[in-house]
């Protein structure tokens, strides 16, 4: 015992420091979420989400050889769909030449080794800005859940490697998991958002997409029917059990930062690998308390990002991918 031991030793200099480090971070942690919009040569900034753009097609491509020359290998793609290809029934979703059909395509295109996954939900196409079909002020389960399975089946079709369900429908892995088998696409992986919360940190997310819930007359005003209370614990484990149990390969807490409890539970509940969304509001707040002076951003940046490793995430989807792996130097 002390004086004989002191742990201090161990921290004495960065060299001793670097030695017995528990957590590293690399770009290999990283998933880069994308927005994509229709268009040619747009680069057009979020303004609840700076330096975070929505890009066109052409611009993708560029951004995508970019990130895999950064040494950044997987995507997770997002659209902004027009209001005049929404419905209720998120039809312009199963369209194979819709935008997210052509944003894999031009991934794959322009870099065929980048690992694509896809965002799986109806919000980005729903009139109502729900990820679920609406009917007598509820989201139908099942009906959505088919839906799902067929844009799932589009995806895969067009290229897709993982496709990312973010709806939180009950059953909506074993639909897509049997659904994709039936297509013959047996390689194509599925990373389901397990426990997703009905959080408070979305809102720049759903600026970015234009996907917030409409206030209308019998359609529901939030998603908390669907998306997991904030208060629950034993919830999230009871909805990541099951969707491993229904093929999910990878299981996703989402949020990040205000959920790292749950993550390391499920990490230690589960055998295939836990990944963590360090999502919107998280980033804008970092964002707006370093334009302030009041915090180091570099600094802050990564200590959130080693906090995501550390509690149990094998994968990190974050804003902040490429400017991490420039600070990491790798």
């Amino acid at each position: 015992m002390y004086p004989l031991i002191r742990n201090r030793r161990l921290r004495a200099s960065e060299s001793i420091r670097r030695l017995v480090r528990e957590t590293v971070l690399t770009p290999d942690d990283f998933l880069v979420p994308l927005f994509v919009v229709e268009g040619k040569g747009v680069k057009e900034e979020i303004a609840s989400m700076p330096n975070y753009y929505r890009l066109s097609l052409d611009n993708l491509e560029k951004e995508v050889k970019e990130l895999w020359n950064m040494g950044l290998c997987a995507v997770l793609l997002f659209v902004k769909v027009p209001d005049n290809l929404k419905d209720n029934a998120g039809t312009e979703a199963l369209n194979p030449d819709g935008l997210m059909q052509r944003a894999i395509k031009t991934v794959k295109n322009a870099c065929a080794d980048m690992l694509v996954m896809t965002d799986v939900a109806l919000d980005p196409y729903s009139s109502f800005g729900h990820d679920g079909i609406v009917a007598d002020g509820t989201i139908l389960n099942d009906e959505t859940a088919l839906t799902l399975a067929k844009m799932s089946s589009s995806h895969a079709q067009a290229g897709a490697d993982f496709v990312a369900p973010s709806d939180m429908m009950d059953g909506r892995i074993l639909t897509i998991r049997e659904a994709l088998e039936k297509e013959g696409f047996t390689d194509t992986g599925i990373m389901s958002y397990a426990a997703k919360y009905a959080s408070a940190f979305y809102g720049p997310f759903r600026d970015a997409l234009d996907s917030a819930p409409v206030d209308i007359k019998d359609v529901p005003k939030d998603k908390k029917t669907y998306q997991m209370d904030p208060a629950n614990r034993l919830a999230a484990l009871k909805e990541t059990e099951m969707d491993v149990a229904e093929g999910a390969d990878i299981v996703m807490v989402k949020p990040g930062l205000s959920y790292l409890d749950i993550v390391r539970e499920v990490k230690d509940a589960v055998e295939v690998p836990v990944a963590a969304y360090q999502v919107s509001g998280e980033y804008a707040m970092l964002k707006a308390a370093a334009e302030k002076g009041w915090l180091d951003h570099d600094a802050v940046m990564l200590e959130q990002l080693m906090a995501f490793k550390r509690a149990g995430a094998s994968i990190i989807a974050t804003y902040f991918a490429k400017e991490a792996t420039k600070l990491l130097n790798w």
